[in-house]
């Protein structure tokens, strides 16, 4: 089934198939894709492209794109935007991004909205332990404990 679905009102999840439709793009008037995979394709239609090469694997490094990609998600939806982060499946490189973002602009804890969102969502162990590490980094900024 294609989708994309809602975290908050500008910020989508999908898996890859979804986020190359350009019929679902246009109806939630997606201005921006996060394609977090290697190898999954890009939507053709003419929104703001960023990537984020990793692939789904517990040791990849996805803690060092978490601050750059909550910045994009934050900047396109205080310009009225509205992003889509993918990945192949949507359920463990995307949903870990969409995490890090609520962590970081929501003040959101690690269980929350994405998976309201998309209940197939299940970052592998090593992206979870990566959140858990950010969201701990952020109360430390944030002066809470």
């Amino acid at each position: 089934m294609l989708e994309l679905c809602k975290v908050t009102p500008s910020l989508f999840i999908s898996n890859a198939r979804s986020a190359c439709s350009t019929e679902l793009l246009q109806q939630e008037a997606v201005t921006q894709c996060i394609n977090v995979s290697r190898q999954q394709p890009f939507p053709s239609t003419t929104v703001a492209k960023m990537q984020v090469s990793v692939f789904d694997d517990p040791h990849e490094d996805l803690y060092t794109h978490f601050g750059s990609c909550a910045d994009a998600i934050e900047a396109e939806a205080q310009r009225g935007g509205k992003t889509l982060v993918y990945c192949k499946n949507g359920r463990s490189r995307s949903a870990t991004i969409c995490a890090a973002y609520l962590l970081k602009y929501q003040q959101l804890t690690l269980e929350g909205k994405v998976k309201e969102a998309r209940h197939v969502i299940e970052p592998n162990p090593g992206f979870m332990l990566q959140l858990q590490k950010y969201e701990e980094e952020l109360r430390q900024r944030r002066g809470q404990t």
